[in-house]
């Protein structure tokens, strides 16, 4: 059970930005934005690194503590669209080592691969471990927009000895009164792109893959359970957002399970100095939980 003084701080904390956001939700579009061209540069040099069939294009560039960020929109999370986040990670905290990826079979993104249809949420966890591995990376910090709070979670629970922070900004959830509204992103904004370039992956497949995604745990965040997260050791700040696929609901729950989760009032991201307070207090959250750990 969560201890009630505990569930009754976060509630005030929360309480504030409560009705603002209920408005704010309504004018809010789906985490997954429209597919760009795939020509899309994301902004500074980037690498490439191949291993068994599948090519991740990535960026590293600072030479603080490794902190592994990860990008919004959904299955086209991709570097390009650090500059238009509502955090961009990269210019943000470029105090630590950033480093940065497209998602594999991003649309608009340069990583590809194999459609991971078992197990998706664990293969993504590969891609990331085996690019920090790569890059002699041990342990790490972490930063995710959007789909990156399920990411963020699913390190935690393949990694926990390795990942010392994790700051999930308005992450991705699922909402029950509109339980198909990642499935049908899937469908409807993803699929259609990534099949002009990859004929060769059927429609079943893809629906294999959507489903393993988004309806074998139908609750929560997608990628781990609450039990897990009732559990997890990782500190964790959750910066909460109520559109289509960032259910306020999970930010919430996410703070009110993880026994060493914070949270920031909703909204956080207006006026212009709110958003700037949240961003260093996003920056000094990271900085208290890497301070004196040695560099890998």
């Amino acid at each position: 059970m969560i201890d009630q003084d505990r569930r009754n701080a976060l509630a005030l904390a929360l309480a504030l930005g409560a009705a603002a956001g209920a408005v704010a939700a309504a004018t809010q579009v789906l985490a997954q934005p429209p597919a760009t061209a795939p020509d899309a540069q994301p902004v500074g040099p980037t690498k490439i690194w191949e291993k068994n069939g599948v090519r991740t294009r990535y960026q590293d560039v600072g030479k603080g503590f490794p902190l592994l960020n990860i990008p919004g929109g959904g299955l086209n999370s991709r570097m390009a669209v650090w500059p238009g986040s509502v955090i961009n990670a990269m210019d943000a905290f470029k105090d630590f080592r950033c480093i940065t990826m497209d998602l594999r079979n991003s649309n608009g993104g340069d990583s590809s691969g194999p459609v991971p249809v078992d197990n998706p949420w664990d293969v993504f966890a590969d891609d990331q471990l085996g690019l920090l591995d790569h890059l002699g990376v041990k342990q790490f910090a972490f930063f995710g927009n959007c789909i990156g709070g399920p990411f963020g979670l699913k390190l935690a629970e393949r990694a926990p000895g390795r990942l010392v922070a994790a700051v999930l900004s308005q992450p991705v959830g699922h909402r029950p009164e509109n339980p198909n509204v990642m499935w049908d992103s899937g469908v409807n904004t993803w699929a259609p792109e990534f099949r002009k370039r990859r004929p060769d992956v059927s429609m079943e497949t893809i629906e294999k893959y959507l489903t393993n995604l988004w309806r074998v745990r139908p609750d929560f965040v997608y990628s781990v359970s609450r039990e897990f997260v009732a559990g997890c050791q990782t500190p964790i700040l959750v910066l909460p957002d109520d559109a289509a696929a960032h259910a306020y609901q999970c930010s919430v729950d996410i703070a009110s399970l993880a026994p060493r989760a914070d949270t920031n009032v909703y909204p956080w991201n207006r006026p212009p100095e709110l958003k700037a307070r949240t961003i260093a207090r996003a920056h000094a959250f990271l900085k208290t939980h890497t301070a004196g750990i040695k560099k890998a």
